[in-house]
């Protein structure tokens, strides 16, 4: 078995209840997987196969987790209420079976020999509605306007909604005047927190 002594600090330091668990797991997953390489991705233990990911571990106060990288196209899978594919671990014989254990590293090693990826989902860019008020003034400043124009999405929600949620005509006009000043140096309505 090819160690990696992170993962055996990480077992080390986890709660005495996970220790027999993730070992359980780890040596399970060298068994059926001798390629397996062992490393530590986000802070817990990954399994890597031919340079991806097959599948992880973790430990927490109450409970231990293991899932598979590509688990949402197993079918041996079905995602519970932990992290993982294997639900809210907290004792040994809650693991499912080394036989059935065995074929799921099997089916994700054939997985990511196949090819098979994560399917990312991607963001719809949502846009604000633009209310004749809200173009009323930003046509009080073509270069406002023109950056306004420019920004991304997000930051323009961030102007519609900081402007017209306002509860007064006072405030709403003095956050206007703010937003005209900020846009003319083409800053957007949060600039100040923005790392830079």
């Amino acid at each position: 078995m090819k160690a990696d002594i992170r993962v055996t600090e990480y077992i080390e330091k986890s709660a005495p209840f996970a220790h027999e668990i993730l070992d359980f797991l780890r040596e399970t997953v060298h068994t059926f997987c001798p390629e397996i390489e062992e490393t530590i991705k986000w802070n817990f233990p990954v399994f890597m196969y031919k340079g991806k990911i097959l599948c992880n571990m973790a430990a927490f106060k109450n409970h231990c987790s293991f899932g598979f990288w590509l688990g949402a196209h197993m079918k041996t899978t079905s995602s519970k209420d932990g992290m993982g594919d294997l639900g809210k671990i907290s004792k040994l014989d809650e693991l499912p079976t080394v036989a059935f254990l065995s074929a799921m590293i099997k089916e994700a090693m054939q997985l990511t020999d196949a090819g098979k990826t994560i399917v990312k989902k991607t963001k719809e860019s949502v846009e604000i509605e633009i209310s004749d008020e809200f173009q009323a003034f930003l046509a009080t400043d073509s270069i406002a306007k023109e950056n306004f124009n420019k920004l991304a999405p997000s930051h323009r929600k961030e102007y519609i909604r900081w402007v017209l949620e306002a509860k007064t005509e006072s405030t709403k006009l003095k956050r206007v005047q703010k937003m005209i000043d900020n846009l003319q140096e083409g800053k957007s309505q949060n600039w100040k927190y923005m790392s830079i």
